[in-house]
């Protein structure tokens, strides 16, 4: 008899189960995602810390919901293979600029970036890694194509 109970209520308890997880999970609407690894990159006489994104999940929530981010930290995305990368700021509240960077560190191009907007942003030739900092911050150190980051994760 508690077998068969037990059995009636499993799809419902496994639905309940599932939906508790889908609805508490890093999607969830306005929730940025704060447990990200970290590296330290070197940009010149300056030093980001930046948060790693590198699971499509992470990629694709970014800096979303953020309402701040400190001057030094960034957030960098790591692909599998190089491509051509395109950016968007659905969701993001504050203004960024992104550099689209090579293997080897090297900047390829930079993009400044209109908080919650559509408007896509891409690397003018194929990447692994995009850095994302608080707008302007890379013309305000003077930085641009050919300047050469340096790091853990890039290639000498």
């Amino acid at each position: 008899m508690l077998l068969n109970t037990l059995l009636r209520h499993i799809p419902g308890l496994f639905l309940a189960g599932l939906w508790a997880c889908v609805t508490t999970s890093s999607w969830a609407q306005g929730t940025p995602q704060l447990q990200l690894q970290r590296v330290k990159i070197g940009a010149g006489m300056h030093l980001i810390d930046a948060q790693l994104a590198v699971t499509p999940e992470q990629r694709q929530i970014g800096l979303m919901w953020r309402k701040d981010l400190p001057t030094h930290e960034g957030m960098l995305f790591i692909f599998e293979q190089a491509s051509v990368q395109c950016f968007w700021m659905r969701n993001t509240l504050t203004a960024l600029s992104t550099a689209f960077v090579e293997d080897d560190g090297t900047i390829v191009n930079l993009a400044d970036m209109k908080p919650q907007t559509d408007d896509s942003h891409c690397s003018t030739k194929p990447v692994r890694f995009v850095l994302e900092m608080n707008q302007g911050w890379f013309k305000k150190r003077g930085m641009g194509p050919g300047f050469k980051l340096n790091g853990p994760v890039f290639k000498p």
